[in-house]
């Protein structure tokens, strides 16, 4: 008998172990998260797995071809957290979708341009009448293109911008269906090789148009795991640091700077000079009144009148900074 409820009492121990561990496997956590193919540090993050590892959760990286794609995804609920421009995000916070920004990945500066055709007859902004640009509609170099326009001079309207995700732009450009482009990389390294600058981000921030990409995350999730992003949060800054420190001196045969082409789908040749076009900022410099704690509100509340003025959204909101938090940029400092 003693045997027997030996025999038993194992058997009741195992089960109780296997249910504890489907237990386990049924509560890991999984997000998804919408990539894109910018050259910013978050890709290695992505390359080292380091933020499940510390917090146990199941992330799943989905590539997308442009920030209104990652804007539609996160509103459906199938996507948590998102990397998208300024433009995209305002898109999305000014018709009431429950987001919030946490992190700016990059400061464009010089990494978007308009790239003129060899040929094409694009010299500047007003020769661009009648001319074929292909941009991605709602993203902030589409933004971007349009202010200049208007500050410029030129009426948009007699400008043919022609909606296209940067891969189809790469395919129209070899094709020479189109006379030019405002885009970043990879495509950007590409047109250039046949085309000339005309502006950049950076030239048109300078006339009072500033963007920047930028992390959001559901609202909603965010406040239900908050050591969760804290720990992504942490992570980024890692990352941002890293590439700051040693840009420089990485070749194309670095394994950071693989690690970047393989998840932006780049040539490893065409990564360092590409980074070098944005500025990463420190988790210090987020938390300052040019970015998370002022200049991204205002940022977007500017974009939003751009993308009223197009038709893209209904009205602007008196005040973006409910779409904007710095509480877990804070807890990488032990603020």
């Amino acid at each position: 008998m003693r045997i027997q409820k030996r025999s038993v009492l194992k058997a009741g121990l195992a089960t109780s172990m296997l249910a504890l561990s489907v237990t386990g496997f049924a509560q890991q956590k999984t997000v998804t998260f919408a990539n894109q193919d910018m050259l910013v540090p978050l890709r290695l993050v992505m390359e080292s797995g380091e933020v499940e590892k510390e917090t146990g959760y199941k992330i799943n990286w989905r590539m997308f071809s442009g920030g209104g794609d990652v804007i539609r995804a996160m509103a459906s609920g199938d996507v948590q957290m998102g990397e998208v421009g300024s433009s995209p995000l305002t898109a999305a916070a000014s018709q009431g979708q429950d987001l919030k920004l946490f992190w700016i990945s990059a400061d464009i500066a010089n990494a978007e341009a308009l790239v003129a055709r060899d040929g094409g007859g694009i010299t500047s902004f007003k020769s661009m009448e009648g001319k074929r640009i292909g941009v991605p509609f709602v993203s902030t170099a589409h933004y971007q293109l349009i202010a200049a326009l208007g500050k410029e001079g030129v009426d948009a309207r007699k400008v043919n911008v022609m909606n296209m995700r940067p891969p189809e732009i790469a395919a129209a450009w070899e094709r020479g269906d189109i006379d030019g482009t405002f885009v970043w990389d990879p495509v950007l390294a590409k047109v250039k090789q046949k085309g000339k600058v005309i502006a950049t981000s950076g030239s048109i921030a300078q006339m009072g148009y500033p963007t920047f990409e930028g992390i959001a995350v559901n609202a909603k999730f965010a406040q239900e795991n908050p050591a969760f992003m804290a720990a992504f949060a942490k992570a980024l800054n890692r990352a941002s640091a890293q590439v700051r420190d040693n840009l420089a001196s990485w070749t194309p045969d670095s394994p950071e700077i693989k690690a970047i082409a393989k998840w932006s789908k780049a040539d490893p040749k065409d990564v360092p000079a590409a980074m070098a076009l944005y500025r990463f900022p420190s988790a210090e410099e987020q938390l300052s009144a040019q970015w998370l704690e002022g200049g991204a509100a205002k940022a977007m509340s500017n974009t939003a009148s751009f993308l009223k003025s197009q038709g893209r959204i209904q009205e602007v909101r008196p005040d973006y900074a409910a779409f904007v938090t710095d509480s877990y940029v804070k807890k990488t400092v032990g603020r």
